[in-house]
């Protein structure tokens, strides 16, 4: 079992890059309603190649393990992050209205719950975090950890997963306003913290699916009442 090192983290790296490139290729060229759904179903498949190589080579100890506690974790810290949202968007100055969506013939779009709605929770979510904070976070601690010590590995480790992870969403999503960089930071440092202090990711999956279905509840509710 080989372990999790700069090998993999250089692979997750281009292998996300190019995916990057492409999609942001095909948004721009291809002048069709399906261009944005390919254009992420390709970044999708350039953050789970590695996921997928790096766990049939080896799996670190305890990493997919489940916790009764995980759940606990999770639902506490979502709720919390989603409430810090909306004080930040208050304070920041940044839109206090509930989100919404056009409606198409008096219902949400098909195609906005297969990218944004369901499709972030079930899809997205897990995905983003086995990427950066299973794949990334964990091979860059265990290259750092025996020349550095482990508790800067692990400080150097979170940030960078998190700051990789804030970098995608801005690139993919445009221009964020502030207080949703913030909330994607604290969202980022959550999730890495969880997977450092447990040694689990099931935890930070479920505070960051919790996190999407927050959004979707207010995105139908700001929809219906707007």
């Amino acid at each position: 079992m080989r372990a999790w090192r700069e090998g993999l983290l250089a692979v997750a790296l281009i292998s996300l890059g190019i995916a990057l490139l492409a999609g942001t290729l095909i948004d721009t060229l291809w002048e069709s309603p399906l261009a944005g759904p390919v254009a992420l179903a390709l970044m999708w498949i350039g953050m789970l190649v590695p996921v997928v190589l790096a766990l049939t080579r080896s799996r670190p100890i305890g990493l997919l393990r489940v916790r009764w506690i995980d759940l606990l974790y999770g639902v506490a810290l979502a709720l919390l992050l989603r409430l810090m949202q909306g004080w930040l968007a208050q304070g920041l100055g940044g839109d206090r209205s509930l989100p919404s969506v056009t409606l198409v013939d008096g219902r949400l779009p098909t195609s906005w719950w297969l990218t944004d709605g369901l499709a972030s929770i079930v899809i997205a979510a897990p995905l983003e975090e086995f990427f950066f904070h299973a794949v990334v976070l964990v091979a860059l601690y265990t290259l750092m950890r025996r020349p550095f010590g482990k508790t800067a590995a692990g400080v150097v480790a979170g940030l960078v997963s998190t700051a990789l992870f804030v970098t995608l969403h801005a690139l993919a999503g445009g221009a964020l306003p502030v207080d949703q960089v913030v909330s994607l930071l604290l969202l980022g440092l959550t999730c890495a913290a969880l997977v450092l202090l447990t040694g689990r990711i099931w935890g930070a999956v479920i505070v960051h699916a919790l996190f999407n279905a927050t959004w979707v509840v207010l995105v139908v509710l700001g929809t219906i009442w707007g």
